[in-house]
């Protein structure tokens, strides 16, 4: 039957649908598949889309503690000479009667893939009752009182001998001490000399072009690497070029700028720097300086909650988060956990309790705050104070917050009980659920993701082994020996990661899967770029150790950093 074309009629589909509503009804269809087929892009970086699509893997052997796997790696590197483990403290016998095997029976029950911890060292229930027993308050909380640090006693102990330096250099072979010391100095002016040549008062040096760099991070300061080296400059008795670089603070430093830029990495790199020069020397510049700069730091925490955005714009004392950052949504942890040390002595410092209030308000929003399972993810809502996606991470995006939180109760002389608190408890809860041992017996810290793990370390997080070590004198008496060891181990690990890429530098993360351990899997996470985390835990383990393996780890570093400029 032929159907006469009447104007306006439009012959109706086989669903009954016309044009319009057809257009309407695959433009929506379009944007579900596209919606669904994006999400694939959010699972985290793991074996989880492998468990979507292909035949689960063998089951892998349970995981035992850290310590009881350590010792089988110890035995076995004395088969292998090369590079033997740390030396720890010996630990106490807390596993009788056959616990360890009945953990390692339910946990091969268990695996899958690669294997997790999945209960704390000691049961959960020793666990709370030993915190209900309770420890000696060793003063009031930070928080109920002004903080005073004490200049004089700071002073005071400068130049006393540390120990890892100069105290115990009768057993070592002088000559040896001596030249590597040295060669570090030599690197630090080569590197000053080459800096001041061609890129004096900028930002950064391009070695490659030879010239200087400002970026757009620090909203048009400059000479971020002038006062970032003020410390370093003075502490290996460069004077010379320390007077050049304070002479450039003196003339050149303006603070006058209209830029925006990062809360987290001004404060850190120069208040940090300017306290630093300031406490070492006595200097007034690098005091006046430091405040001025904290004053326009102030304006990120205008928001509902105190919680601090990232960007702070100098020129109209707007803020707002990175648009990275959750679609622009949230606050990184590392970034406004990471401002307590800096902030409490600008307040000191000037008399101005402004600077303190706003941090010690983080705390108050972190405490009060629901924590998944104890740990803290990444990203916080800075208007509703909520967290906005269960990420959470021991490298980049919520490092050094675990590092001020551990520093902050030792700055304050052991009496900031709430930082020693909030430390703790959060590494009980990262010990719980993101503490492994590879087949290998790899001790690594893995990243969360909603429950689910990503089994790999960034470099950045490499720092974990120095912080653990740092803390492990004032943690519970129990506990004490079995930090000392995780924190060895852990180094020990990072160490893995240089010794097994092909330059001997550590890559930007390192992966525990499909049979490969401590080494990048994926070309985008295969690069150095003069990271400091593994070779400062060397640094924390031989001071607290004085194990020379450390020194030995550290000092091959400048070797292979040495022969790769030459």
């Amino acid at each position: 039957m032929l159907m006469r074309k009447v104007p306006g009629f439009v012959p109706a589909s086989p669903w009954g649908l016309r044009l319009p509503q057809k257009f309407l009804f695959l433009l929506f269809l379009s944007g579900l598949v596209t919606l669904c087929f994006g999400a694939l892009f959010l699972l985290p970086n793991s074996s989880r889309l492998k468990r979507l699509f292909l035949a689960p893997r063998t089951q892998q052997p349970g995981v035992e503690l850290v310590a009881e796997v350590a010792g089988r790696a110890q035995g076995r590197e004395q088969e292998s000479p090369r590079n033997p483990a740390p030396a720890a403290p010996a630990r106490g016998e807390d596993d009788p009667g056959g616990q360890t095997g009945a953990r390692r029976r339910k946990a091969k029950a268990k695996a899958k893939g690669w294997p997790r911890r999945t209960h704390p060292t000691r049961p959960r229930e020793e666990a709370t009752a030993a915190r209900s027993g309770g420890i000696a308050d060793p003063g009031p909380r930070e928080g109920s009182g002004r903080f005073s640090f004490d200049f004089s006693a700071f002073r005071s102990r400068l130049h006393h001998p540390v120990l890892g330096t100069r105290v115990d250099e009768s057993q070592e072979p002088q000559s040896l001490v001596r030249t590597q010391r040295e060669k570090v100095k030599e690197m630090m002016q080569f590197a000053w000399q080459s800096y001041k040549r061609y890129a004096m008062g900028k930002n950064e040096l391009r070695p490659l072009t030879k010239d200087g760099y400002e970026g757009n991070m620090f909203g048009g300061l400059s000479g971020a690497t002038v006062i970032d080296s003020l410390d370093t400059l003075y502490l290996m008795e460069l004077k010379e070029e320390f007077q050049e670089a304070k002479a450039w603070v003196e003339e050149s430093f303006h603070l006058n700028v209209s830029g925006e830029a990062s809360l987290f990495e001004v404060n850190i790199r120069y208040i940090g720097g300017l306290l630093s020069a300031f406490y070492l020397t006595g200097e007034e510049v690098f005091r006046v300086k430091a405040i001025k700069l904290g004053e326009k730091l102030l304006p990120a925490f205008n928001t509902p909650t105190g919680i601090p955005k990232g960007v702070v714009n100098f020129k109209s004392g707007s803020n707002r988060s990175w648009g990275w950052a959750m679609a622009g949504s949230s606050s990184i942890l590392a970034e406004f956990g990471s401002l307590h040390l800096e902030f409490l002595h600008l307040s000191e410092l000037s008399g101005n309790q402004v600077f303190a209030e706003k941090v010690k308000n983080i705390r108050k929003v972190l405490r009060k705050i629901d924590k998944p399972f104890g740990l803290y993810p990444n990203f916080l809502s800075p208007v509703s104070g909520n967290w906005m996606q269960h990420h959470v991470s021991i490298g980049g995006l919520g490092d050094s917050f675990y590092e001020y939180l551990i520093k902050s109760w030792l700055m304050s002389a052991k009496t900031d009980t709430e930082a020693k608190d909030m430390y703790y408890e959060a590494l009980e809860a990262i010990e719980t659920h993101l503490l492994n041992v590879s087949p290998g017996g790899l001790t690594y810290i893995a990243e969360w993701r909603g429950g689910i793990l990503d089994h790999k370390m960034g470099h950045l997080a490499c720092f974990s082994g120095g912080m653990i070590s740092l803390g492990a004198d004032d943690a519970k008496e129990e506990k004490r020996a079995y930090y000392r060891e995780l924190a060895a181990q852990i180094t020990k690990t990072c160490h893995e990661s240089y010794t097994r890429s092909d330059t001997k530098l550590g890559p930007e993360a390192f992966w525990f899967n499909s049979g490969r351990e401590a080494v990048a899997t994926q070309l985008s996470e295969s690069y150095y770029i003069l990271r400091p985390e593994v070779v400062e835990s060397y640094m924390y383990l031989w001071r607290q150790t004085h194990n020379p393996i450390y020194r030995e780890w550290g000092w091959e570093v400048v070797m292979v950093s040495l022969s790769s400029v030459l």
